[in-house]
């Protein structure tokens, strides 16, 4: 088993808690998300979705439920996700509108959003999350 480590940036929500960031590269760019251990799956900015994949399902019955939000969904395949050197492929992704939070972000100061990695891909990949050392262990055979 390889041991995978992903630095971490912790920014500041102005006396509202803190979030922890992780560089990723989605669609060749490097982005920011959003490492929420709450949310069931993990999430896209549907202008990121929409803005670079052409075949998109709508769907009224899946629910993805995040620290941020919880809506109707579009569902689409991300050819490659990289954190780190981890490298996920052909990752089924649902799209929230992440506008609002980035919003707030810009506000604080804080980098824009591209995602929200929850719990399906820390579980995957059996996530340890060192605070004291801003940094995030994920382990791939």
């Amino acid at each position: 088993m390889r041991t995978i480590t992903v630095p971490l940036t912790l920014i500041n929500l102005q006396d509202d808690g803190f979030h922890l960031l992780v560089e990723i590269v989605v669609f060749g760019k490097k982005c920011f998300a959003v490492l929420d251990t709450g949310a069931s799956r993990s999430v896209f900015d549907i202008t990121l979705i929409k803005n670079n994949i052409s075949e998109l399902a709508y769907s009224e019955e899946t629910h993805a439920t995040t620290l941020f939000a919880t809506s109707s969904t579009i569902q689409a395949t991300i050819p490659k996700i990289k954190m780190g050197r981890l490298v996920i492929n052909d990752y089924e992704t649902v799209a929230l509108d992440l506008e609002t939070v980035n919003h707030a972000y810009d506000q604080m100061g804080h980098p824009m959003i591209a995602g929200i990695i929850g719990s399906d891909i820390l579980l995957q990949y059996q996530a340890i999350i060192n605070y004291k050392k801003l940094k995030l262990f994920l382990y791939s055979n």
